[in-house]
């Protein structure tokens, strides 16, 4: 599973031009989905996500979590973070999950985040989508479950 999570002042995702989710500021995740991820993975990942002390302090320092700015999250699902590029220049998407498997996890993962009681936008998965963004800082992580 990887996570793409953007530190954001605002964020928007659009389908066929209709606002599908709208957030100030928060983390706007992209989330890609492979075959061999489960439940237990998608746990440790959204811990990790809203653990991420990467808020400023009154001093200056990344040293306060989503929670503690009363930050939003838009969760965006993106199989194409397991594109395969080794071969040619057209990239494959065969390591990326099942689109039935990946669905239920996409769910999974923001029934999760709506459980810790935050506020939580998401996209349509499989759809053409359109992101915007204020990413503030720039700030970019990237959580991927093999190396967790």
């Amino acid at each position: 599973m990887r996570f793409v999570i953007q530190r954001v002042l605002e964020s928007e995702v659009k389908a066929d031009g209709e606002v599908l989710g709208k957030i100030g500021k928060g983390f706007m995740v992209l989330i890609g989905v492979c075959d061999s991820d489960t439940k237990e993975i998608a746990d440790k990942m959204v811990k990790k996500m809203i653990g991420l002390r990467i808020f400023e302090d009154e001093q200056g320092k990344t040293n306060l979590s989503l929670d503690a700015v009363d930050g939003e999250l838009l969760l965006v699902s993106q199989f194409t973070l397991y594109a395969n590029c080794k071969k040619g220049n057209r990239p494959s998407f065969i390591e990326a999950g099942a689109p039935d498997m990946a669905k239920d996890m996409y769910e999974y993962i923001i029934a999760k985040c709506k459980e810790q009681g935050l506020t939580v936008k998401q996209g349509r998965f499989g759809a053409d989508m359109k992101v915007s963004l204020v990413n503030d800082g720039p700030f970019t992580i990237i959580l991927d479950s093999d190396t967790l």
